[in-house]
């Protein structure tokens, strides 16, 4: 597949292709990118309109770590200033902020639009919501009944999930505490990131 035209839209293709593990995996975070557009557009106009700065928070939080994972570099940075204003009640930074931050994705989503023309694009090793809910259920209970090779299989299948960037450098951290038989260590961070499967 030719993705030579997204370099056009100013992302970063060669950061986003290592962020996510391959080109079809870097598609498919781009096409997740790219339909969660409105939904997140609306959350970030509906609790800064509600001075709700806590979830506010939360959701250009996200929106920094997927738009860093696509090699969308400078939205990254705005979505990081605007998280760090909200994090340090820092409301008159947010408002104009918040303006030049949207625009730009506004003008990314754009660029992207024969993005959400194609058909799902899915690497070979990645695995739907449902999967990945029910992988790490397994990989609990080999975690608990100390299956160092079960566990070690189910993490591999558990990385095909289309994770962001923090919950897969958590995924990293639990697959060596598996290497040094630290079993607790690992089932904890699995917990952590078991939530942004949706």
């Amino acid at each position: 597949m030719d993705i030579t035209w997204l370099s056009e839209t100013g992302l970063d293709t060669e950061t986003g292709i290592s962020y996510t593990g391959g080109q079809d995996k870097y598609i498919s975070a781009l096409q997740r990118f790219y339909k969660n557009y409105e939904k997140n557009r609306a959350k970030v106009c509906e609790y800064l309109q509600a001075k709700d700065y806590e979830n506010y928070m939360i959701t250009v939080h996200a929106l920094k770590s997927n738009a860093k994972m696509i090699g969308a570099r400078d939205l990254s940075t705005l979505f990081e200033t605007l998280e760090t204003a909200a994090r340090n009640n820092e409301i008159g930074l947010i408002e104009p902020q918040n303006e030049v931050a949207l625009k730009e994705y506004d003008e990314l989503i754009q660029k992207l639009a024969p993005i959400g023309s194609m058909g799902d694009v899915r690497a070979a090793d990645e695995i739907s919501a449902e999967v990945a809910r029910e992988t790490v259920d397994r990989l609990l209970e080999a975690l608990d009944d100390f299956d160092d090779e079960e566990a070690k299989r189910l993490t591999k299948v558990l990385s095909g999930y289309p994770f962001r960037l923090t919950q897969t450098e958590k995924l990293k951290e639990a697959a060596a505490f598996i290497e040094d038989f630290m079993y607790d260590e690992a089932a904890g961070i699995i917990r952590q990131i078991a939530p942004a499967i949706e």
